[in-house]
């Protein structure tokens, strides 16, 4: 379930009430909004979670306004946000959420064609699953957000040589865990 169309409403509401609309600070949050899902589920593992994770961002971002530098990347300071409130939520929360049916159940109902290649995705999903969340994080980061070394280093707040390391060793364990699966 996207909530794309709630989230964009929900900004534009939001703008409206702190009436300083500036420098198209809306318009460039309302097109990282995929990006930024994106992210959150990478994160979160479950997409309830990362629609309820994007839209924390947000309000987070749109309360914070004042903090964020014209001229700066919109889309780092973002991430660093989401990092942030993710790493809050696991702190306080050990609940998990429990549904009735496994989410997997339903994927494959009504669909046709793209099989092959969707029983693909899952596994590079549920690899990712199994990774350690820094290695995940770095994976998520500069192999499918396509940040540089120093950018995914400056989101994650660590220097690049660790995000590196991150990386290596993700994506190491990633193929083990691959070729396990086929």
């Amino acid at each position: 379930m996207d909530e794309t169309g709630t989230v964009r409403r929900f900004i534009r509401e939001r703008a409206k009430k702190l009436s300083e609309r500036r420098d198209g600070f809306e318009d460039e949050l309302l097109a990282l909004l995929p990006r930024m899902r994106r992210f959150a589920t990478g994160l979160t593992r479950n997409l309830p979670e990362a629609d309820d994770l994007c839209q924390m961002t947000i309000e987070r971002a749109l309360r914070s306004r004042a903090q964020w530098q014209v001229g700066t990347r919109l889309d780092s300071w973002m991430y660093r946000i989401m990092r942030n409130i993710w790493i809050d939520e696991g702190r306080a929360s050990t609940r998990k959420l429990q549904t009735f049916a496994d989410p997997d159940e339903g994927l494959s109902v009504g669909v046709h064609g793209g099989q092959e290649e969707h029983v693909e995705l899952m596994d590079i999903d549920r690899a990712l699953v199994n990774l350690p969340d820094e290695q995940r994080e770095a994976v998520i980061l500069v192999m499918v957000e396509g940040y540089s070394y120093k950018e995914a280093a400056d989101i994650v707040g660590c220097p690049v040589g660790t995000l590196n390391s991150r990386l290596v060793r993700g994506r190491d364990a990633l193929m083990v865990l691959l070729c396990k699966a086929a």
